[in-house]
């Protein structure tokens, strides 16, 4: 049971056949052909690409230097100065 045999391939060609016509057949597995291959092109492509990006990080995490810290800078205070609430919708019709 499940096992596809010779006369399952025959009724499926000739229902094939039937449907889609003999002339158009041809150019149906062709174009199913050239996508096939497009996507194993693009998905190699990928591949090589994600292979490519990990070495680049690699090499380029390697000359990482972190910059000194930087000591805090006090601000003179001001006192509390509130800013006038502004409607974003209104900003922008204003303008």
């Amino acid at each position: 049971m499940g096992a596809l045999r010779p006369w399952h391939i025959a009724v499926l060609v000739v229902v094939m056949i039937l449907l889609f016509g003999a002339k158009r057949l041809p150019d149906a597995a062709r174009s199913l052909g050239r996508s096939l291959r497009i996507i194993k092109a693009e998905t190699k492509s990928l591949a090589d690409d994600d292979d490519r990006d990990l070495a680049g990080k690699a090499d380029a995490q390697a000359g990482y230097q972190p910059f000194p810290p930087q000591p805090p800078q006090q601000q003179p205070y001001q006192g509390t100065v509130q800013q006038p609430v502004v409607d974003p919708v209104q900003r922008v019709r204003d303008n």
